[in-house]
This record gives C-alpha cells, structure tokens and sequence, in this order.
C-alpha cells in the first residue's frame, strides 16, 4: 500500500520522546478535534517533544477530500490507500508501525491507540516512560492478554475462522486500546510481519510479531491501561493511562477536569 498523505517531515530534525499513533476513520473529525485539543496537544508536557498522528485508511471520494483538507489544516493525518473497515485494521496499525520505522525511527516511545480513547498523556509520560533508562529497547507493554483462544463464534466481534487462524491458543499481546513501545520495535515488528501470516485482528496480530522475534511484553503497573471505561473522577483518572468507549465531549471535559484538578 502506498501513501496518500504522508507526514515524512514530522521528525526531520529531531527524535521526539513519544509519537501517538492514533486509529481513526473519516467521519470521526469530532473525535479528532477533541485529542487535538486535549491529551493528543503536542505540548502537554512542558519540555517534552510529542507527535501526534492520525492513521486512515480510504473512504468515499467526499469524505478523501475532505480529510485532505483537514490534513492540510493541521498536518497530522497519515492515510494508505486501503479500504477503511474493520478487518483492515492489522494494515493501519502497520501503516503507523511503518511510518516510525521510515521517518521516526529515532522516536524514544511510540503509542497506538484508538479515537475512542481517553489517553492521560501526562501521567504516560511521567510515571510510565520518564523513569526508564534513556536507552531502553525492546519494551513493550500495555493491557496485557495472556491465555486467550480464538473465538469460533461468528456473532462475535472478535471472531476468527479455522482458515485464517488455525491454532488454539494466541500468543500473549496487548489491548489495542492503548500499547505503547520503545521505537526500536516498530521496524522489528514490521520485519516480522514481512513472514507472519496477516490476521485481522491486530492486536493479537501484533502479539504474534513480537513473539515472532523473542520480545516479551512487559506486564503494567495494575489498572493503568483498561479495555472498559473508567467512571470519571479526577482522583482516579489522574492515576490511569487509558479509558475506552469515550466521546468527544467527554475528551474535552475529562482533561479540562483533569487540568484544574492536577494539583490535588
């Protein structure tokens, strides 16, 4: 697949200290505007370099055109000319794997997570990353799965056939909600993915990857990332990394909380 609109330039003189790779589709631009706002400002964290990015796949001609009028807004879509559904997620997330690995490589931490979740970028960066030593590699974590099986069952969301994945247990892996990793990985996980049968689900898909070249996750400090959504209260979300199933609005009022209420 090839790039429509690519941000090569992003880290051409310098190596940031954290690139958020963002899932998201065309109609989402709500979604979009409220990270921009919120945890995906690239200031957030005095003195710390952060880039943003929002990863597409292709929709219909309008909705093209529009999101090239927003990227040419802000400079912060990456789009590959595949179909945006839901079982070419694997491809977008290694469209994003891809862009670290070509123009970021340099990057010391790497997030992907999805529009729908609410990332405290803050605490990310502070609890999580800025203790590890300045030249830490081959670290992955997140919600950590272990022990999962394919579901066979086709009225689930989360359904593989025998055909595509004939094997009874997955390798353990990460929510996609939210992983994060050291830049190194990204071109480690694309040259896996170069001989690893794709499956849609790319989380699981990822989690093959790593297993494929002998990386370990490591487990999270309890309750940092959650598949679920966390009821909002400051004090609590003040202590988390990721929530799903969030709204724009609710991007917008859970960070200005979180801002007011940072002192507490």
């Amino acid at each position: 697949f090839t790039f429509i609109i690519n941000e090569e330039e992003k880290c051409k003189d310098k190596a940031p200290f954290l690139v958020l790779l963002i899932l998201t589709t065309a109609a989402e631009l709500q979604h979009r505007n409220a990270i921009r706002k919120t945890w995906g400002n690239q200031t957030v964290v005095p003195g710390i370099d952060i880039v943003r990015l929002f990863l597409l796949g292709t929709s219909t001609k309008d909705a093209n055109e529009e999101v090239l009028r927003e990227s040419n807004q802000y400079h912060d879509i990456i789009q590959q000319d595949f179909l945006d559904t839901y079982n070419n997620l694997t491809l977008k997330t290694l469209m994003g794997m891809r862009w670290v690995a070509s123009y970021c490589s340099g990057t010391r931490f790497a997030m992907k997570t999805d529009s729908d979740v609410f990332v405290n970028t803050m605490h990310l960066i502070e609890k999580l990353l800025r203790p590890l030593p300045p030249l830490t590699q081959n670290y992955f974590t997140g919600c950590l799965m272990t022990g999962h099986s394919p579901i066979r069952n086709k009225a689930s969301k989360w359904y593989i056939s025998e055909e595509e994945f004939p094997g009874n247990r997955y390798h353990p892996f990460c929510s996609g909600t939210g992983y994060v990793f050291s830049g190194d990985l990204a071109a480690k996980i694309i040259n896996a993915s170069l001989t690893i049968k794709s499956i849609h689900l790319e989380d699981v898909y990822v989690g093959f990857c790593l297993n494929a070249k002998g990386i370990k996750i490591v487990p999270p400090p309890h309750s940092l990332f959650n598949i679920h959504k966390v009821p909002f209260s400051p004090c609590v979300y003040n202590k988390i990394i990721t929530s799903h199933h969030i709204e724009p609005h609710e991007h917008i009022n859970y960070w200005e909380t979180l801002q007011e209420k940072k002192h507490m």
